[in-house]
């Protein structure tokens, strides 16, 4: 694979893990690295010209296939960990990331001398850390009949760790609203959901309904 150097054009997204995958896809076949990958959420500070990455199902399916192929499922499951952090530059590692792997084959995941691989380890550690403690820290409060809790993560945890309170409370109607991301996951009956949602606001319960 030849070799991209940096070019004058910033990659803007729409912030789904398809859409960077998209992104990591123009930067392979347009031979360019990127100075910086934004999503449409986030403010352009930059000098350079805005490039729009549309998000195609057909070619992010294609090159998460390529990831598990060429590289490993373990760099693929990086990748997605890495993603839901919050750690500034995510995309911009994960594009070096991936890059190295497709050089190098699945013993990119191991490199953590070099900087990219470094960094999506980093992230991948932290994200995993906040999850396991929130699996033991969430609290709910019954609101008729059903548990509602709230929570306020730095990464993205809430998909990871929905399985273990359906585990936990499999035939309950609940609800986990995460504050800083603006997401909710439901169980309702047979049906589970992760959905946007921008506020939630509930009645004031007391200590004794609080476990």
């Amino acid at each position: 694979m030849p070799i991209p150097y940096v070019t004058e054009v910033t990659y803007l997204y729409d912030g789904s893990f398809d859409g960077l995958l998209c992104c990591i896809y123009e930067s392979y076949y347009k031979r360019e690295m990127p100075f910086a990958i934004y999503d449409f959420s986030q403010e352009q500070a930059t000098l350079f010209p805005i490039k729009k990455i549309d998000t195609v199902l057909e070619i992010s399916t294609r090159v998460e296939k390529s990831i598990v192929e060429k590289i490993s499922k373990d760099a693929l499951e990086m990748v997605r960990l890495c993603y839901l952090s919050h750690f500034s530059n995510r995309e911009l590692s994960i594009l070096h990331f991936l890059r190295l792997g497709y050089k190098v084959g699945r013993q990119v995941v191991d490199m953590l001398n070099n900087d990219a691989v470094d960094a999506v380890a980093s992230a991948v550690k932290h994200i995993q850390c906040e999850a396991h403690l929130f699996k033991g820290f969430i609290r709910f409060s019954d609101f008729n009949g059903a548990l509602v809790a709230t929570f306020e993560p730095k990464n993205f945890v809430l998909p990871l760790i929905a399985p273990h309170f359906c585990d936990r409370f499999p035939s309950e109607q609940f609800m986990i609203y995460d504050k800083t991301h603006k997401h909710a996951f439901v169980q309702d009956k047979e049906k589970r959901s992760l959905i946007p949602l921008e506020d939630l606001e509930l009645p004031k319960v007391s200590d004794e309904e609080l476990f």
